[in-house]
């Protein structure tokens, strides 16, 4: 039997931390080269932020999925990645509480974090983000359930989270905040790999989302069209980035064309695996979901530090 410390390790799924984490590298360190220099506070205390919403987007997530994760369980007993609550790990209930209880220090970090580096209206971005979560997973509007979950997402992990992170380090004044010059510069391109991230988690879900009434890129446009849609999306977002590096001054082509390559090395590799990824392999999902999630998480965290470093040096 698991002891509780190994069952909510599996269940804060530290594997997928980087969805969240990278973004707020790659916005404080936008902020940073805003600024002129890195303030070790606001990194800090950014980086502590970003694991409350971490912890409440992935407990919450769950919980609010209970009833799709039951019917894949039923149709696939032996397959798929283990499920939190239908697999007995952790209790519904427990689930619920501890990850309504990371979203209100989501809200409770944010005021800290506004009042201390004065930083007007980080509490509302955080109400912003929270809000777009809550649209994502729950009622009324439950868009992950309604076809537009991989919209939603892409907005919040690829603009929300990094724009959050560039006011925290950068400290631009409530009046400026809109005008963050080299996040509006390369921003677009992680909106649109964090979109093909969103579109390819559904790719092991897709029978029993049908089943459970889930409406879903996966299940609308079905499996192989889902892939190419995956990989377009990754092309242009990577295109996204080298086109800000020649067009725009506040993005260096040197770090968007390595941070580009660096991409595009992986998206080869999913391109590669992705006749594999057919309805119900769920070994070479979880291979083509690897591959996609390097060529955007390598590709983000060289563009935070080549931007940072340009900018410093």
């Amino acid at each position: 039997m698991q002891s509780m410390r190994a069952r909510w390790a599996f269940a804060i799924k530290t594997g997928s931390w980087p969805k969240l984490f990278v973004p707020t590298a790659l916005g404080q360190c936008l902020g940073a080269a805003h600024l002129g220099r890195i303030d070790i506070a606001p990194a800090l205390a950014g980086i502590a932020f970003t694991l409350m919403p971490t912890l409440a987007i992935v407990l919450l997530n769950d919980w609010g999925d209970r009833a799709v994760d039951r019917k894949k369980r039923v149709l696939f007993p032996h397959s798929g990645s283990k499920k939190t609550i239908h697999d007995g790990i952790l209790p519904a209930a427990r689930v619920l509480w501890v990850g309504l209880a990371a979203a209100a220090g989501t809200l409770l970090a944010a005021y800290t974090l506004e009042h201390w580096l004065g930083r007007p209206s980080l509490t509302g971005i955080a109400v912003l983000g929270l809000a777009l979560f809550w649209a994502y997973t729950f009622p009324p509007i439950k868009l992950n359930y309604r076809g537009g979950g991989e919209l939603l997402e892409a907005i919040g992990v690829g603009f929300v989270l990094p724009w959050f992170h560039a006011y925290v380090q950068g400290g631009l004044g409530a009046e400026s905040i809109l005008w963050l010059p080299r996040a509006w510069a390369v921003l677009p391109g992680f909106v649109l790999l964090s979109f093909s991230s969103a579109v390819a988690s559904g790719l092991s879900d897709e029978v029993s989302d049908k089943k459970g009434g889930k409406r879903t890129f996966v299940t609308a446009l079905g499996n192989p069209q889902a892939r190419r849609l995956c990989e377009l999306s990754a092309a242009v977002g990577i295109a996204a980035w080298i086109f800000a590096g020649i067009c725009s001054e506040r993005a260096p082509l040197a770090a968007c064309a390595v941070a580009g390559c660096v991409s595009a090395l992986h998206l080869i590799k999913v391109v590669r695996e992705s006749p594999s990824a057919i309805t119900g392999a769920f070994p070479h999902h979880k291979t083509y979901k690897t591959h996609l999630h390097r060529a955007i998480w390598r590709g983000g965290t060289w563009l935070a530090a080549l931007v940072l470093a340009y900018n410093l040096l």
